[in-house]
């Protein structure tokens, strides 16, 4: 499984270690990534994703997975989470 976020699309990122001495040694900054189960209330489905730390914070402040997928662009979310949003704006469509 690649450590990436299924919401935001974060990944690692690569960088220098400095000692003191200032010698650069390589090193990767990895996303904190938490396994979590997340509830679509229109749809009434839960949905187990890997996300960061930080998208689970934007999820709560958004409003939901809901609000949160509304808002998202669809080329940062994972496939599951994509046919999520499409299947989002179909019952949108058919409430309105």
């Amino acid at each position: 499984m690649s450590r990436h976020c299924e919401l935001t699309g974060k990944g690692p990122l690569s960088g220098n270690t400095r000692s003191h001495a200032e010698n650069a040694k390589r090193r990767v900054f990895r996303p904190n990534l938490v396994n979590v189960t997340l509830a679509s209330e229109k749809l009434g489905k839960t949905v187990r994703v890997r996300v960061s730390a930080n998208a689970l914070k934007s999820v709560e402040h958004n409003g939901g997975l809901d609000g949160f997928l509304t808002k998202a662009k669809i080329d940062t979310l994972s496939p599951q989470l994509q046919k999520l949003k499409r299947e989002l704006a179909k019952a949108a469509d058919k409430a309105a």
